[in-house]
């Protein structure tokens, strides 16, 4: 099972873990978050990142999900990627969330392109006939 860590601005990726919780009932123990401050020192934020890391990956590798290309937790975030193990995608959304905790499964070579088709996917007009992003599919 792949893991998948947020690395996320302030409390963003553990309000991202709280609507998992509300939608599937339970955070699975293969997700975790890394929350990145205003005043944080990033060299300590990448190394509790790597330890993290660590600790959700059970062998298949890691997704890193975070919010804002170029700004500190991506740049973190791409500091700790490693191609093939680590593999990292910016622009977090809660489908993109959704479908990865329900695709973990899959291996990590595929879900990177996963998550960027699921937060892609469920980006639509509220006035036209879509079809519901909250689920799994």
């Amino acid at each position: 099972m792949v893991g998948i860590l947020l690395i996320t601005h302030n409390g963003l990726g553990d309000s991202l873990l709280d609507c998992v919780r509300h939608v599937t009932g339970s955070v699975p123990l293969h997700l975790g978050s890394l929350s990145v401050l205003a005043d944080d020192d990033p060299q300590q934020k990448e190394e509790e990142g790597g330890a993290l890391i660590k600790l959700l990956d059970t062998g298949d590798g890691v997704l890193l999900l975070t919010d804002i290309f170029g700004a500190t937790p991506s740049n973190i975030a791409q500091r700790l990627c490693r191609p093939g193990h680590v593999e990292g995608v910016a622009g977090v959304n809660l489908p993109m969330l959704l479908r990865m905790v329900c695709g973990s499964q899959m291996p990590l070579s595929d879900m990177a392109q996963r998550a960027i088709q699921g937060g892609q996917d469920c980006i639509v007009a509220l006035n036209t006939e879509a079809q519901s992003c909250a689920d799994c599919g």
